[in-house]
Formats: structure tokens, C-alpha cells, sequence
């Protein structure tokens, strides 16, 4: 477990930490507003719909004829329990798309130079129709992206990049949006004036800090008492000892997290003190969920849905077809599990860590694909 929770730090210390306002009032009205807006696109396929109405025009980048194609895609990495599961996400999709006849991936290893060199060498063999890419950084990998778009189309999803010429950009809200729905959950279900204790993994993260930000305005406009807002490196026994000494100085109503590798430990830090688990939010891995259900917490899972996965294979075969596609941004819906849904997601044959929000269920190979039973 551990070598896992310093697989993902090391990931999260690769996503790009621009310098750039991680408190910006724009982009958190924005996410607010999109949390808020009705997805368009197919009912019950979250990975198709879409938030914004604005779409590119392809025809000109349609293949010659109808397949099969050679999609290749530049991955940052499989470096973490979040990538691992989107990674047999989306070669599931390929296997469910015949148009697809050679599915070309390599793998950058969490390394910007690797990922420079994958992209130019995808380029220059002649042999894509269409490039993806998902970037281990945003600023190292823009001018690779830029060149490749000189010679094919490109697909950029998850993180992305500081150029316009991907035929579109494929992410779910934000960080804002995650730390949102967190902060509100607490504010609905703790009065005024209650502790909250925020765990937070690392720092100069863009995607953590901006959960940090929006999490944090919105306790304190609910007149809520931040008592710590602690760092926990990802790990379970700083986890569980930062809880307790928080536990030993006084009274804590509900816990934040801006993400949930190591929820479970906070949670038996209260239940090794004899104490009822406050309010708490985590994120969607099997672990939690399944305590949550086990415990009957009054808890939420904001998610940053490994489904998104599915989507660059579904746009690369209608780009190809010269089909129109969202863009240039494909702003997936974001939701959370609650109470309501919780039921739903709770699959205890699945690996502790892996991610709910998936929407892999009934795609080839699952459940063993993804380590399950």
C-alpha cells in the first residue's frame, strides 16, 4: 500500500503547478455554474455527454474511408491506482470500437523528456490517423502537442496543454468543482461555528490547490471553524495520527479531504478513540465507500471520474469519420456519490483502491480486467 500511495504522489508532484491564481473567482463561478448545468448527450453514458454547447467541426480531418484506423496515444504514465483503472478503461473502449483496427500506446513513465520523444516519434512513423494524448505536464508538453498538430489530429484530455490547436480538449470540471461539492455537503449538515479538520496531501499541486481554495471559501462563508488544515504526504499512518492529535485537542464536526487515498485512516482514528465518525468527505475508491456503507456515515465522494477515459476513444473514431465532436473543450459532467447512490457504487469484489466512477461495468473483461472477482 504504500509503495502505491508514493506511486501517486509521485504522479501528482508531475501535474503542472503553473504559476497561477489557485483562488480565482472566475473559475470557481464557472465550475459552480457547471456542477449546476444539465449534461447534454446520451442518457446514462456520462463519458459522451457533454456541459458546454459548442462544437468543432471535423469534416476536413475525416479519414479516407471508413477504416479501420490507427489510433495511437501518448500516455503520461500508469503510475498511480487512478490511472491504472482508467488505463483498462479506455483499452475496453477500443475493443468496443471496430473501427479501430491498430491501437497504438506508449507509455512516458511520468517523464516529460520520454513523453517529448514518444510524441515525435508517433509522428514521425507514419502510422496514426489520429494522436491522443494525455499530458505528464502541461507547460513541457505544449510545444510536442503544437508540432503534432502540424501533422494529424490531436485529442488532449485529463491535463492539458497551453495551446488551442487540439481539435478539442477532453476533462471533467475541475478542482474547484471537487472542492465545492465537499465544502457545500459540510456547510448543509454542520451548524455554524463547527470544526472542521482539512487533510490535504501535498502542496503546489494545481488540481489539490484549487479543491483547497474552493473548499476552504466556502467553510469559512458558512461561518464554519477551520481548526487545522494539515498535509498527510498520502500516508495512512500520518493520516491516522494527525486525526488523533486533532481528536485530543477538542471537538472535530466534520473532515474534508481533497483526496481519499487515505480516508479510511482518518476514519480509524475515530474509531480507535471510541469516538461517532463526523461528517466526512472522501472520494470514490472501494475502501471508503464500503466503510461509509458499513458505518452508515453522513459522508459525500466528489469524484474526478476515471469514465473520462472512454471519452478520447469515442472522439477519435467520430473525428475520423468527419463527425462533429464538442469542443475545444469536451467539459464532462462531475458527479458525486451520496447517500442516494451510494448503493450503486459499493462492489466489494472490486480492489480497495480502485475508482467507482469508472463506468466500466459491462465493458469487455470486467470485472478481472480491473483486478476485480
Amino acid at each position: 500500500m504504500k509503495a502505491i500511495i508514493a506511486a501517486m504522489l509521485a504522479a501528482l508532484a508531475a501535474l503542472p503547478a503553473l504559476a497561477q491564481n489557485f483562488d480565482d473567482p472566475a473559475e470557481f463561478a464557472q465550475q459552480e455554474a457547471q456542477l449546476a448545468a444539465t449534461p447534454m448527450g446520451p442518457e446514462g453514458a456520462p463519458w459522451e455527454q457533454y456541459l458546454e454547447d459548442s462544437m468543432v467541426d471535423t469534416a476536413a480531418m475525416a479519414a479516407d474511408g471508413p477504416g479501420p484506423y490507427t489510433v495511437c496515444f501518448s500516455n503520461a504514465g500508469v503510475n498511480n491506482p487512478w490511472r491504472v483503472v482508467g488505463w483498462e478503461t479506455m483499452q475496453a473502449q477500443v475493443a468496443l470500437q471496430p473501427e479501430i483496427g491498430d491501437f497504438i500506446a506508449v507509455d512516458a513513465e511520468g517523464s516529460d523528456d520520454k513523453q517529448i520523444a514518444d510524441i515525435a516519434d508517433l509522428v514521425a512513423g507514419g502510422e496514426c490517423d489520429i494522436l491522443i494524448v494525455s499530458p505528464n505536464t502541461t507547460a513541457a508538453l505544449t510545444p510536442a502537442v503544437e508540432a503534432a498538430c502540424e501533422a494529424l489530429p490531436v485529442i488532449v484530455f485529463d491535463r492539458g496543454v497551453n495551446t488551442t490547436c487540439p481539435v478539442t480538449f477532453i476533462h471533467p470540471v475541475g478542482g474547484y468543482g471537487f472542492g465545492i461539492q465537499g465544502a457545500r455537503f459540510i456547510a448543509e449538515n454542520v451548524e455554524p461555528g463547527g470544526n472542521v479538520l482539512m487533510l490535504r496531501i501535498l502542496p503546489g499541486v494545481d488540481v489539490l490547490e484549487t479543491r483547497y481554495s474552493a473548499g476552504r471559501r466556502i467553510l469559512e462563508e458558512a461561518g464554519l471553524t477551520i481548526v487545522g488544515a494539515e498535509f498527510t504526504d498520502g500516508d495512512n499512518a500520518k493520516t491516522k495520527s494527525i486525526v488523533e492529535d486533532y481528536i485530543q485537542r477538542g471537538q472535530i464536526d466534520a473532515v474534508w479531504m481533497d483526496a481519499g487515498a487515505t480516508a479510511v485512516a482518518a476514519i480509524e482514528a475515530f474509531e480507535d478513540n471510541g469516538l461517532d465518525v463526523p461528517v466526512f468527505v472522501g472520494e470514490d475508491q472501494q475502501d471508503f465507500l464500503q466503510k461509509w456503507q458499513q458505518l452508515g456515515l453522513t459522508a459525500i465522494a466528489p469524484t474526478y471520474p476515471t469514465y473520462q477515459w472512454r471519452t478520447p476513444i469515442i472522439a477519435a473514431v467520430r473525428i475520423l469519420q468527419g463527425e462533429p465532436v464538442p469542443g475545444p473543450e469536451w467539459v464532462l459532467p462531475q458527479p458525486a456519490i451520496t447517500a442516494g447512490n451510494l448503493d450503486q457504487y459499493v462492489n466489494p469484489n472490486m480492489p480497495p483502491l480502485h475508482y467507482a466512477m469508472c463506468g466500466c461495468e459491462g465493458m469487455p473483461g470486467y470485472p478481472q480486467a480491473w483486478g476485480g472477482q
